[in-house]
Parts: structure tokens; C-alpha cells; sequence
């Protein structure tokens, strides 16, 4: 139902004119009926006039059908002035067979006349047609009437020129009103459209609730992190019980501010997806009231933060690393010195004892443990400087490559088949670090597969929104992957942690030097695994560094 002005609007300009047209016709058509009827056949130089007057009116009338029909559609001021003119003319002299009085109904022909032309022409040009209007009907009424004019004659006249006048300036007022209000209405749909369009592209969800439960809103985006289908999140429908199925702390705060205006800033809370999963969301809400109701509305922005969380907890783990990493540093240090001295006593103490068996396999026990404690302070002190020095440009498939000729040769690797996939991919990185952080991959991969397996390393830019969010758009990513039994429930959250192996006899540090690399190199490492089907380390790196990044 139209609302406001538009209820008020006046007809378009090709109605008017239309209507201009089928009232000429017919007045055209009165005019001739009546001449022919009076004139009962005789032709005079009044049934010229009058066959002239018919003529002019026929020939603007398909001016004017040709000219409506143009794409440029109405004609203009001065087109329609002398359009006014014409029909003018054709009135009066429908009034001049009038004769018996001076006042006379065909007038109300005037008002109707100026009421048309008074919306379409401009204020000036209106009441030009009002003047033409008023003078035509008092000329023709002085010089053809017998009558001499009464009151009711010059309140005729005065209702022509009043009409005219004040639709002349009040209807274009409300032309102008409606034109502006039409403006308004397409700027309005506009900004909806454009709303529509940032609602539906960004990558938060975007909810509003009504003070009776019911979907006043939901984006693109809401849908697929609640996971919501056509059926169940219906606008205009009720959605507070759908809500609570899905996540009870986002029901929770939509309750809250329907009922006491509550909002929230920078919670978090739990979505369950369709598997019973649930993850994390950041939420905010907020509420506001409609003009003339006292209903609150609610409106919900949350997002995924499934990402953030396990960069949160990549740069938690990579801090604790830093702290073991410096711990054992100090330890190593301050062990190996003593260590080196015992092992020296023991040598001498060796060659001073005897020949007796006893004697001389305690002191190969005691040679034996300390060079594996040895190398354990080795591995510890390679843990602790783990350290991104020197960056230069290099070929990350070459580099993979020349590490898997070397670990081929290792005595864990010796069965195991390694294949590389990928084209030559250059990116910023260390070159020693990157290799120990391939070898220590491939080998960890190697030894998972006890000896008899299958490794495959891909090399390649990360497809786009394949890897974690972040400032990199499409890292260079490495995945290792291997078809081993895959890693224990009881290692899985503490794979990374210094000293925690799956294997009986390894020191636990082989991955976290892992760890330490990708994180030296600003970038992140993830693991994927199942019991029996096998192990993949995906890790992304950034393709270039500045300045600022590698100082």
C-alpha cells in the first residue's frame, strides 16, 4: 500500500498527456458534430474558422502521439505551452457556440484545462496558460454573447484563475515532493543494496533478533558457522530455540538483551556443529529500540576463532619452547664441563687398573654412559640455538631434495620409500635451518614407519584459504606426510613439547627443533593424524620477509 507522499502523487507526465490527447479528440469531435448540426450543411467563413480550429487541433494532436513515443519521451516547456494553446483555442470555441448567456458549464472545460497543464509546465508557464486561459473566455464571451455578463459569469472567470493559479504552485510542490521522495526511495534501496552486499561478504556473522524471538536477520556467513539451513532460521519466524540448539552462550546473550537490554563486548562461546563438534566464536551484541515501540532488538556479530586459537596456542607453545630452549643451554653448559672432567678421570683410571674383567667393564659402563650423556647435551645445546641468522633467496624443492639424498642414507630410512612432489619455489629462509628442519622431519617420519613405509613431500603455494589466517595471503607450503600407524593419544597434545617421544630411546627434541624453525621463520606448523592411516605435517611459510621482519 503506497505510504506518504505517495499516496499524494500526482499521475506521470505520459498520463497527463495521454488524457490530453483522448479529451482533445473528443472535444475536436464535439466541436464539428456541434457546427455541423448548427449549420445544418451551409459553409461560411465560420465553418472555416471552425475547420481550421479542428485542423491545428488534429495535426498537434499527432505531434504530440509522435513525440510521446520518442525515447526521450515528454516534450518540453515550450512544446507543451503551445500544446496549452491549441487545446485553449479548441475550448473556446466550443464556448463560442454558447451564445445565449455569459455564463455557461462548458467553462468548467477552463479548469480542467489549466489543472492539466498547471502540473505539467512550470510555475511561470502555468499561470501563462491561466491568463490565455481567463482572456479567451471573457473575449469570446464579450463579443459573441447577447447576454450582458452576471456575477456568476466573472465567478466562473475567477474559479478559472484560482484553480490555475493554486494548482500551478501547489501541484508542483508536490511534484517536486514526490520526485525527492523518489530520490530518497532509490537512494534508500541503494544503501540497502550496498548493506546487503558488506553483510554478505565479510567474514563475520551477522544476526538480529526481535523482542519476540523472531529472525529479523541473518548473513551468508551466519548460516555456514551455525550451520544453518533454510528451514530451521526463517525471517520472521521464531529462531531462540533453534539458537540454543546450536550454541547456549549465544542464546544466552540474545536472551539477555531482549529481556533487560544487556550487551555483550568480546565474549567468547561454543557453536556445536552438525558431528557434535563443537569451536570457538567471538561474540558481541547489541540492542536498540525501533521509533514508536518499546520491543528491543538484538542484533549479534560472532565470528570463527578456531584459527586465532591455534595461533594463539602455536605462539604460547613456541614462548615455552624459548624458556626450555634457554633452560637447557644453562644446564648443558654447566654439565658438560664436569662431565668432561669425569670422563677424563675414568680414562685414567682405566688404564690403572688391571687386568681384572670386573674392573674393566665398569669402566667401559661408565665410557659408555658418558658419551651418551654426551651426546644428549649435544642435542641439547643444538635445541638452544635454534636460530634464523642468515636469509637469503633459495629453491624450497632443491632444498627438500638434497635433504631426502641424505636421509635416504640413514640406517632408519634405509627400506622406507621417499618421493618429492612440486616445482621449483623460492622464498626467504635459512638455509641451515631449513635443512635441519626437513631432515629432522623426513627422519621422525622414517623412524615412525619402523624401517618399512612410504613418505611423501609436497612442495608447493598453499591453495587460498588453505592454510591458518593470518597476514600471509598464500605461503609456500611443505607437507610431509607418511602411512605409519600414526601418533599415540597419549603424545598428540604434547608433541612439541621438549623430552615427550613416542619412540622408546629418543630424546623428545627432534620435533620441537621443528617447532623452534618454523616459528624463526614466522610461520606455522600443523599436524594431522589418525591411528593407522598415518601421519602429515603441513607447515606454511611466508615467500618474502622485509626489513623490519628479519631484524
Amino acid at each position: 500500500m503506497p505510504k506518504g507522499l505517495a499516496r499524494l502523487a500526482v499521475p506521470g507526465p505520459r498520463a497527463l498527456l495521454a488524457g490530453i490527447l483522448v479529451a482533445r479528440v473528443f472535444l475536436v469531435a464535439l466541436v464539428l458534430g456541434r457546427e455541423l448540426g448548427h449549420r445544418q450543411g451551409d459553409v461560411d467563413a465560420a465553418a472555416g474558422s471552425m475547420a481550421a480550429v479542428a485542423l491545428a487541433a488534429l495535426i498537434a494532436t499527432a505531434w504530440l502521439v509522435w513525440r510521446i513515443r520518442q525515447p526521450t519521451g515528454v516534450p518540453g516547456p515550450s512544446a507543451l505551452l503551445l500544446q496549452a494553446a491549441v487545446d485553449v483555442v479548441v475550448v473556446t470555441t466550443l464556448v463560442a457556440f454558447q451564445t445565449a448567456t455569459a455564463a455557461t458549464p462548458v467553462a468548467a472545460l477552463y479548469v480542467l484545462l489549466v489543472t492539466i497543464y498547471a502540473l505539467l509546465l512550470p510555475v511561470g508557464r502555468g499561470l501563462l496558460v491561466v491568463a490565455l486561459a481567463c482572456s479567451c473566455y471573457m473575449a469570446i464571451t464579450l463579443l459573441s454573447s447577447s447576454a450582458t455578463p452576471d456575477a456568476r459569469f466573472w465567478y466562473q472567470v475567477g474559479v478559472i484563475a484560482f484553480v490555475g493559479a493554486l494548482i500551478a504552485v501547489l501541484g508542483n510542490r508536490l511534484t517536486d515532493a514526490s520526485r525527492e521522495q523518489s530520490v530518497l526511495a532509490a537512494a534508500l534501496f541503494q544503501a540497502r543494496l550496498e548493506a546487503d552486499e558488506i553483510l554478505g561478504s565479510i567474514q563475520s556473522g551477522v544476526l538480529s533478533v526481535d523482542g519476540d524471538g523472531r529472525l529479523g536477520y541473518i548473513n551468508p556467513c551466519g548460516r555456514l558457522i551455525l550451520g544453518a539451513d533454510a528451514a530451521s532460521f526463517v525471517p520472521g519466524q521464531p529462531v531462540l530455540e533453534s539458537l540454543r540448539a546450536r550454541s547456549r552462550e549465544l542464546y544466552d546473550a540474545i536472551t539477555r538483551g531482549i529481556a533487560d537490554g544487556a550487551r555483550v563486548a568480546r565474549a567468547e562461546a561454543q557453536v556445536r556443529r552438525a558431528d557434535g563438534s563443537l569451536f570457538p566464536v567471538g561474540l558481541s551484541t547489541t540492542t536498540f529500540k525501533r521509533p514508536g515501540s518499546d520491543r528491543r532488538l538484538v542484533t549479534a556479530i560472532f565470528t570463527d576463532i578456531s584459527d586465532l586459537k591455534r595461533l594463539q596456542e602455536f605462539r604460547l607453545r613456541a614462548e615455552r619452547l624459548e624458556a626450555v630452549a634457554a633452560l637447557s643451554a644453562s644446564l648443558a653448559h654447566e654439565i658438560r664441563n664436569p662431565l668432561a672432567a669425569i670422563r677424563s678421570a675414568v680414562e685414567q683410571l682405566a688404564r690403572s687398573v688391571g687386568e681384572d674383567e670386573d674392573d674393566q667393564t665398569l669402566a667401559r659402563l661408565v665410557m659408555r654412559e658418558s658419551e651418551r650423556l654426551n651426546r644428549l647435551l649435544s642435542e641439547f645445546l643444538d635445541f638452544s640455538r635454534v636460530r634464523a641468522t642468515k636469509f637469503e633467496r633459495l629453491d624450497l624443492a632443491a632444498l627438500v631434495r638434497d635433504a631426502v639424498r641424505i636421509v635416504a642414507e640413514h640406517p632408519a630410512a634405509h627400506a622406507v620409500e621417499i618421493s618429492v612432489v612440486g616445482e621449483s619455489i623460492a622464498l626467504d629462509a635459512d638455509s641451515d635451518l631449513m635443512n635441519r628442519l626437513v631432515s629432522n622431519l623426513l627422519l621422525n617420519a622414517a623412524q615412525a614407519l619402523d624401517g618399512c613405509g612410504r613418505i611423501d613431500v609436497t612442495v608447493g603455494l598453499a591453495a587460498p584459504g588453505e592454510g591458518p589466517g593470518g597476514t600471509v595471503e598464500r605461503p609456500v607450503k611443505l607437507a610431509v606426510r607418511d602411512n605409519g600407524p600414526g601418533i599415540p593419544d597419549t603424545v598428540r597434545e604434547r608433541l612439541f613439547e621438549p623430552f615427550v617421544s613416542g619412540r622408546q630411546g629418543g630424546t623428545g627434541l627432534g620435533l620441537a627443533i621443528v617447532q623452534r624453525a618454523v616459528a624463526a621463520h614466522r610461520g606455522v606448523i600443523l599436524v594431522d593424524t589418525a591411528q593407522g592411516e598415518g601421519t602429515t605435517f603441513s607447515i606454511f611459510l611466508p615467500a618474502t620477509w622485509n626489513r623490519e621482519d628479519r631484524a
